[in-house]
């Protein structure tokens, strides 16, 4: 057992920190109270306390650290349509990017394909430390990555879609396809003489139309968000929205549409195309105040990992609750992908993920000095 004493401790669940003590047994927060005896002690004294941080969108071991292109394993381009890739099948845990973000206290990351294609395939939930990806994962699949805008344009274009009218028909065609197939499928009742022809893509697109996952679907552009929203309702499937870089254009239609949870970002970056024109540090907390579910992203490699706190530190400095700018890198994030019952807050009985600072999160002077993944030491 290991009982972490005297810090100050940000729940992500209480707005107002408060001192306690932390039990900690196999990798769970067993109590959080006072008076606990144990031999392996932490003393937090004049520390802060947070949940290990969570990335509710990147690419983290799939784009690699410090190599060409043949390290990056993120973008399927043979085809703009790809519902069965599994982003598990080229998750690294050895890249150098993992154990970065582990050090900087992102302790889950949801991590998957790029938005080269219009349907990309389906993303994972990992921890930040381990050697396979089968024992770092905890959910999978999390979503199926979708992307609208500009780069299915733009990698596809010579190949017949050149416009975002035509991105958007590309994931109709492939939700009314699997829809048929699914139909089939269940209508002959399990007899093979009458089941439809195997189709792999339509297989992968059924824990969608069961509501099993959601779509994870790339939009920058306000016109664009506002297509995702409108597929979506028209399939009656769950969604969330990615990078929602002019969602502060169009608070009163995001606003009507809380059931999509957002994840926003990357912004500290140069904009290098027109859809992302219009970013900055002050989205989040628009739409936060708004009641708007929102977590904050870096697009890892966009923006390096480790950097998420600093992320949601320049979104407080330009606005943004602090209370709600803690759980738009933990609890939130967590909900975003479907892991809140483990991780993403300091609760008695999920994981031991912990982050132990010599200040707050958000201050850049600020060092990260203890982290904890499952209890155990990073």
């Amino acid at each position: 057992m290991t009982v972490i004493k005297n810090g100050l401790i940000f729940d992500a669940v209480h707005r107002e920190p408060f001192y306690a003590e932390i039990l900690i047994r196999d990798g769970k927060i067993v109590s959080i109270g006072s008076d606990f005896d144990d031999e392996d002690v932490i003393d937090a004294a004049c520390r802060n306390i947070y949940p290990g941080f969570v990335e509710a969108h990147c690419h983290l071991g799939l784009d690699g650290y410090g190599v060409g292109v043949e390290g990056k394993d993120y973008n399927e381009l043979g085809d703009i349509c790809t519902p069965q890739m599994r982003a598990i099948d080229s998750f690294n845990p050895f890249d150098p990017s993992v154990a970065f973000a582990a050090k900087g206290g992102v302790t889950t990351v949801a991590t998957g394909q790029g938005s080269s294609n219009a349907i990309g395939g389906t993303w994972i939930a990992v921890k930040t430390t381990g050697v396979s990806v089968d024992e770092m994962i905890i959910r999978e699949p999390v979503a199926m990555k979708c992307a609208l805008g500009e780069n299915p344009k733009r990698c596809y274009r010579e190949k017949g879609n050149s416009a975002r009218m035509s991105t958007a028909a590309v994931i109709r065609n492939m939700l009314y396809v699997s829809m048929d197939y699914l139909a089939r499928k269940e209508a002959a009742a399990g007899d093979p003489a009458k089941m439809p022809k195997f189709d792999y893509k339509c297989e992968a697109m059924i824990p969608v139309l069961k509501k099993q996952i959601p779509l994870k679907v790339h939009a920058h552009q306000a016109n664009d968000i506002l297509t995702a929203i409108r597929i979506a309702r028209e399939f009656d499937v769950k969604m969330t929205l990615e990078h929602v870089t002019e969602g502060h254009l169009i608070p009163d239609q995001l606003e009507a549409a809380k059931e999509y949870m957002l994840a926003v970002g990357p912004t500290l970056t140069h904009a290098t195309k027109i859809e992302v024109r219009n970013k900055t540090f002050e989205t989040p907390g628009i739409l936060a105040k708004r009641g708007c579910h929102v977590s904050i992203i870096t697009d890892s490699p966009v923006i390096e990992q480790q950097y998420l706190p600093l992320c949601a530190g320049m979104a407080v400095k330009c606005g943004m609750d602090e209370f709600d700018a803690l759980k738009a890198i933990t609890l939130n994030a967590a909900e975003h992908i479907g892991v809140s019952d483990r991780v993403g807050s300091i609760e008695e009985g999920k994981d031991a993920d912990i982050v132990i600072a010599s200040g707050s999160c958000f201050d850049s002077s600020s060092v990260i000095e203890t982290v904890l993944i499952d209890g155990r030491r990073i």
